[in-house]
């Protein structure tokens, strides 16, 4: 991390979190952070789910809700961007404050309720993307929506074509209700609805369900077998938690869903028992807690394809996903593996 850098997370931190979210946006789209491009070596180099992805580090959905910032991310280090969640309709979100940042924890806890400016807003400046980018949308559904299965497959519907992969989120606790399309047949109507929106679009992109880490092993099978059953093409594990095990935050009790270093473990055992279920067939994105490279290579050995992060660059700088990737690099050669693909589930038993 260079001097700047740092400097600017210290002022950064001084500021409410929600707010200085906003400005690094800002600061991003104005030009005032110094970006990688693309970094890639033949061994970071991996295809998930039929994308071609020139690393395995990935930015998760809620760093750019609204998808302002596209073309400085394409140059961030990252190999594939998801944005969103994206609505039907624009919504406010929840009441703020509503996000809260656990400094001693390296956490957060957020409770924004999918804030944003809608699909038709979102789906113009998707149009504008830069060539060559991995992107994605998180597809999410209207608080006050009579039918929430209906707006998945309707954002899907209008945003499909400039995108290379969708993303179906049910799995926010910060919607209220929403973790109840996670159940067996709801996901399956859910999902069926989706997939049909996907033949209409001009080219098949590849469905991916992001899951919740509070699941019993029980509903954790389930999931697995619907999600195999209705040919989502990867699972992204996992979203925020509801736990506050082991937080020291005067903070920690704040409603939402926590995200950052507090999330590891958890989210890794359940990637690590999700590769047990799906018989390592199909493609695992890992997510939760992930801030170093050597995080980004535990998730991995423990059955993910890629991995993805957000809270850590509150601590540590959007510099960290070329970290994570040239770091990722060297653990692979020191490890002796040619590519991502050969690590995948290499130590997931050490985490069931």
């Amino acid at each position: 991390m260079s001097t700047l850098e740092r400097l600017g997370l210290a002022a950064l931190r001084r500021v409410d979190p929600e707010r200085a979210h906003g400005l690094a946006l800002a600061g991003l789209r104005a030009g005032l952070v110094p970006l990688p491009g693309v970094v890639t070596s033949p061994r970071l180099k991996t295809v998930v789910a039929g994308l071609e992805l020139p690393n395995p580090v990935g930015l998760a959905a809620g760093f750019d809700k609204n998808a302002v910032a596209l073309a400085p991310l394409a140059r961030s280090g990252f190999g594939f961007v998801e944005v969103g969640a994206a609505t039907p309709r624009p919504q406010a979100g929840n009441p703020r404050p509503r996000l809260f940042r656990l400094v001693p924890d390296r956490a957060a806890i957020n409770r924004f309720g999918f804030n944003n400016d809608g699909m038709e807003a979102i789906a113009a400046r998707l149009a504008q993307r830069p060539r060559g980018m991995v992107l994605g949308l998180n597809l999410g559904a209207n608080k006050d929506s009579a039918d929430r299965a209906e707006d998945f497959a309707r954002v899907l519907a209008h945003c499909g074509k400039h995108l290379d992969f969708a993303t179906v989120n049910v799995s926010s606790p910060n919607t209220e209700r929403l973790r109840e399309l996670q159940g067996a047949e709801a996901l399956a109507a859910l999902l069926a609805g989706v997939m049909e929106a996907r033949d209409w679009l001009p080219r098949r992109i590849p469905v991916f369900l992001k899951i919740a880490p509070d699941l019993s092993d029980a509903e954790l099978s389930e999931v697995a077998d619907v999600a195999r059953a209705n040919g989502v093409d990867a699972i992204i594990s996992t979203n925020t938690t509801l736990s506050r095990e082991g937080l020291t935050d005067a903070q920690k009790d704040q409603a939402g869903g926590l995200s950052g270093a507090p999330l590891f473990d958890r989210s890794t055992r359940v990637l690590a028992r999700l590769s047990v279920l799906t018989d390592g067939q199909m493609p695992l994105i890992g997510v939760g807690g992930v801030g170093s490279a050597e995080q980004a290579y535990a998730k991995i050995r423990a059955g993910a394809s890629a991995v993805q992060l957000y809270t850590a660059l509150v601590f540590e700088g959007l510099s960290l996903a070329g970290r994570i990737a040239r770091g990722l690099d060297d653990l692979l050669a020191r490890d002796g593996f040619a590519t991502v693909a050969d690590a995948v589930g290499t130590g997931r038993e050490d985490w069931l």
